[in-house]
């Protein structure tokens, strides 16, 4: 295996395969791992038993086989693990979106997708009082439903990001009346219970609840692992993607099914947890320096924004509050600071 760097890319070669990496993508890459475990740490080491760093590697690699063991790989780990997961997830879903879309406030927040597999959840507790794996299968048909949905209404001769944002957008707001509905006419103790689910928490999700949801993060990233080229030559236009040998509309299809499931699965184990994909791929690509999106840089920001957002609201704050309440107030902050900058470079 040789490397070669040049003035701006690193190039690995070993054998007949070669690969080109952006150095500045690849520095930012290790800097956010290196946050992140600093981050996940901290979130372990955090609770009503505090433990020093020291005591969370120990304990995590299992030579501590006494109750702090027990508090960080039974009790802590599954929550920080969660967070780690479902923040790299809707970091990538909202890159992938963002790309396909050329706009930085395509995210499945903005666009209906996390509203629809709200929805799909609701009806299955509401109408169905199905538990927790009909509720997941609820979410993830109704996210499924919903992008299928606002694609063939955006679609003329082709699919273009501005008309599937005002499509997604016409589309979630009808979805999250319908949720209202669903949550006015259910039984209070209902109500109550989906409601919790949908601030967004981390809070129920165990072992049981995360290792299906690995499965299919894992799988949808793999699939988008396979689909990164024709992800970055949709970036030219449909005609130069042509020219290329690009089936447009088949990976673009098969993009927003991945991208949908991404977020469908964190939506059906923790509740919609909004605003975290589409403030990610921005902060990334300000920190890559890239013409595109890195889906790598985009989902370690996602994890980290999560992480630190959930210790944020389980241990800064007077009480514990759901995950979803702080990252709303982060993505607010975000929204109103990209709104302003727009207006200033159109100004």
């Amino acid at each position: 295996m040789s490397v070669d760097f040049g003035a701006a890319h690193v190039v690995v070669r070993r054998g007949g395969l070669s690969a080109r990496l952006h150095l500045r993508t690849l520095v930012a890459c290790l800097a956010l791992t290196a946050a992140l475990a600093a981050a996940a740490i901290v979130a372990l080491s955090l609770g009503d038993l505090p433990l020093s760093p020291a005591e969370v590697v120990t304990a995590l690699f299992g030579a501590d086989d006494g109750f702090a063991g027990t508090v960080v790989r039974e009790w802590r780990l599954p929550r920080t693990t969660a967070a780690v997961l479902f923040g790299l997830a809707l970091g990538v879903s909202g890159a992938v979106l963002q790309t396909l879309t050329a706009n930085p406030l395509a995210s499945p927040d903005v666009v209906g997708i996390s509203s629809g597999s709200y929805a799909g959840g609701l009806v299955v507790i509401v109408l169905l009082g199905g538990g927790f794996t009909a509720t997941a299968m609820g979410s993830l048909i109704g996210g499924l439903a919903t992008a299928i949905a606002v694609y063939l209404l955006a679609y003329r001769r082709g699919v273009q990001g501005f008309r599937l944002i005002i499509v997604g957008i016409g589309l979630g707001a009808m979805l999250s009346a319908l949720s209202t509905y669903l949550l006015l006419r259910a039984r209070v103790e209902v109500a109550m219970t989906a409601t919790a689910w949908g601030a967004g928490s981390l809070t129920p999700v165990g072992w049981p609840q995360l290792l299906p949801a690995a499965a299919v993060i894992a799988a949808a990233l793999i699939l988008l692992v396979v689909l990164s080229r024709p992800l970055h030559q949709l970036e030219l236009g449909d005609d130069a993607s042509h020219a290329l040998g690009v089936a447009v509309e088949r990976s673009r299809l098969a993009l927003l099914v991945c991208a949908v499931a991404l977020t469908a699965v964190v939506t059906a184990a923790a509740g919609p947890i909004a605003f975290v994909s589409l403030a990610a791929p921005q902060i990334a690509r300000r920190l890559t320096g890239g013409a595109g999106i890195s889906l790598a840089a985009a989902g370690l920001v996602g994890a980290l924004l999560l992480t630190v957002s959930d210790t944020v609201a389980q241990h800064a704050l007077p009480v514990p509050f759901p995950v979803g309440v702080v990252t709303v107030v982060i993505g607010g902050c975000y929204l109103v600071w990209l709104l302003v900058r727009e207006a200033r470079r159109t100004a």
